[in-house]
């Protein structure tokens, strides 16, 4: 980075930006330590990374726990357990023994005035954060450290040349509509803004839906795994399993209203071992469920769907019927999102 592009403007709620590899941050095994919790969709991404492209013993985690999160203003923030054995799958701060998220983010800057969130990677020799936008993670991570891999692993490329335009296309709305859109109808304080936000979530449903069959499977874009499906992953597995239920997203269910998408969705997660591995229902259900007082206030957490993802993978695509959901207000935001 440069004196005009900063990694983080201090005493702000700006976020790191770094970049491995880098002059600040070269591509080094076992210098960067990854916190994230395996309940947050955004975190998912860069955890689903980590072990597609064999960084689990290049990038050692800390995991937080799944609840409590703190107030409305995201204070105390994410906690980590006070042993490795308090919660299944979160672990104590490998790094420092903090008990808070935040005192970690604090390390990086003490006038830090923004969230706690996961992910935040870390340099472990210059003592501070790396970078905290899953998205820019997302981006930059799968190549990083490409020089210091096999080549089977350095060739697996989420960004292509050759897919680039439609990556970024589709990118712009489903961000907004599928990924963001599931909190915006979620965490709506009236019942207008939830009825305005719950109609983009299924009408880019109903696109995804048309654009992975047109394009035949088993991947969105077709034979090419690209950051569209790691995107796209993070959300529908927790679609069913969370969405549906607390965020009041139940125009229709994945399972039942989108034959494609379910299978794509079956694919990712019994075919795509660094999907399943990275994926943790427990976490998953009772961070939503325990951790937003507001909607859900006694915390019970919901026994289904059953199963959490659905076997029987249908290879030859031709054979699923299309789906959608065919509520007006739906079908009408449908015919707004540009085709490919």
């Amino acid at each position: 980075m440069t004196a005009q592009t900063p990694i983080h403007e201090p005493a702000t709620a700006d976020g790191w930006h770094g970049v491995i590899p880098s002059e600040e941050f070269p591509a080094e095994k076992g210098r960067y330590h990854l916190y994230i919790g395996l309940f947050c969709p955004f975190a998912h991404r860069v955890n689903f990374v980590r072990h597609l492209k064999g960084l689990t013993e290049f990038i050692d985690i800390s995991i937080v726990k799944p609840y409590p999160k703190g107030d409305a203003k995201g204070w105390p923030g994410w906690r980590f357990p006070a042993s490795d054995d308090e919660y299944p799958g979160a672990t104590v701060d490998h790094l420092f023994g903090e008990d808070y998220l935040h005192k970690v983010y604090f390390r990086a800057d003490p006038d830090y005035k923004g969230r706690y969130s996961v992910p935040l990677l870390w340099d472990t020799k210059t003592g501070t954060a790396v970078c905290n936008e899953s998205a820019e993670l997302l981006r930059w991570l799968p190549t990083a450290f490409n020089e210091l891999l096999p080549a089977s692993l350095a060739a697996i490329d989420l960004y292509p040349v050759h897919l680039r335009d439609k990556i970024d296309a589709v990118t712009t709305w489903m961000q907004s509509d599928v990924n963001a859109g599931v909190y915006k109808a979620g965490f709506a304080s009236s019942q207008e803004e939830y009825d305005r936000n719950v109609i983009p979530v299924f009408g880019a449903l109903n696109k995804l839906e048309k654009i992975v069959a047109n394009n035949g499977g088993p991947f969105v874009l077709g034979r090419d795994l690209t950051e569209l499906d790691i995107r796209l992953y993070a959300t529908l597995i927790r679609f069913d399993t969370v969405y549906v239920q607390h965020f009041k997203c139940n125009l229709g269910t994945i399972r039942h209203d989108y034959p494609v998408l379910n299978n794509w969705l079956k694919g990712m997660y019994w075919n795509v071992k660094a999907a399943r591995d990275s994926t943790n229902f427990l976490h998953i259900k009772e961070n939503y469920t325990k951790s937003h007082a507001d909607i859900n206030p006694k915390a019970i957490t919901p026994m289904g769907p059953f199963p959490n993802v659905e076997e029987g993978f249908e290879e030859d695509w031709s054979k699923l019927a299309v789906g959608e959901v065919k509520h007006p207000s739906v079908l009408d935001y449908e015919t707004t999102i540009p085709d490919l």
